[in-house]
């Protein structure tokens, strides 16, 4: 099982999907993520303060090359775009540039941000062209299926947002909430701020959900799918 996120910034892994991620790793799957960015323009810097712009970059990556241990995510690539630019970066181009990524990898499953809901313009600008370049890749790679990650409990009620309810995946990640917690803290120049994170162990783990939600980009649906490998199975 080979599985590729093609995400903006460090953290998006860990915060959105990140029990998904673990879960499939401890399956065995093969992960990679594709980081467009550094998040060097993020504006949190530890609580107190103890990263500046110059630091910045070096320290992201490093938390995020933590989170991918703590994951199992085994193969991390930054494109190198700058944070806060990836929409600014001519869409033809990121396209090529995530087609080459792919076909390198040639996954089974591809995660992704869905370009209207992403919730940011540089999140929405990669799953726009991940989006592209899977299309264009659909001959080449006939396994691969496209998923969008969602946020928290969002997709429960899918038409909110314009799609189906079949459309909609739901992944259990009951046994992977300690993994999703200890990866959001990795990240600890950017969630040092959120007390919640850093409470009592126990208490952390129990308020995160125990469900992930992905919307299938590709036709035809499988209402009411719990495994993103069912296709491979």
């Amino acid at each position: 099982m080979r599985l590729t996120l093609v995400l903006a910034h460090p953290d998006d892994e860990s915060f959105i999907c990140g029990g998904t991620i673990a879960k499939y790793a401890a399956l065995g799957a093969d992960i990679s993520l594709v980081c467009a960015t550094k998040g060097e323009m993020g504006r949190r810097m530890g609580n107190p303060p103890f990263v500046n712009r110059e630091t910045m970059p070096a320290l992201r990556e490093a938390e995020l090359r933590e989170a991918c241990r703590l994951l199992g995510i085994g193969d991390l690539r930054f494109l190198g775009i700058r944070d806060k630019l990836v929409e600014c970066e001519p869409v033809s181009q990121l396209v090529e540039t995530i087609k080459t990524e792919l076909r390198f990898r040639k996954p089974h499953v591809v995660l992704t941000f869905h370009e209207r809901i992403g919730g940011h313009p540089d999140h929405c600008a990669i799953g726009l062209a991940t989006t592209r370049a899977c299309a264009e890749l659909k001959r080449e790679l006939p396994q691969l299926r496209l998923y969008f990650i969602s946020f928290g409990e969002a997709m429960k009620r899918p038409e909110k947002y314009g799609f189906r309810k079949e459309q909609i995946t739901r992944i259990d990640i009951t046994d992977q909430r300690r993994s999703k917690m200890l990866s959001f803290r990795a990240h600890r120049s950017q969630t040092e701020l959120d007390k919640s994170l850093w409470g009592p162990d126990d208490r952390v783990v129990r308020e995160f959900g125990t469900n992930e939600y992905f919307i299938q980009a590709d036709a035809p649906y499988r209402p009411g799918e719990t495994d993103l490998f069912a296709h491979v199975k």
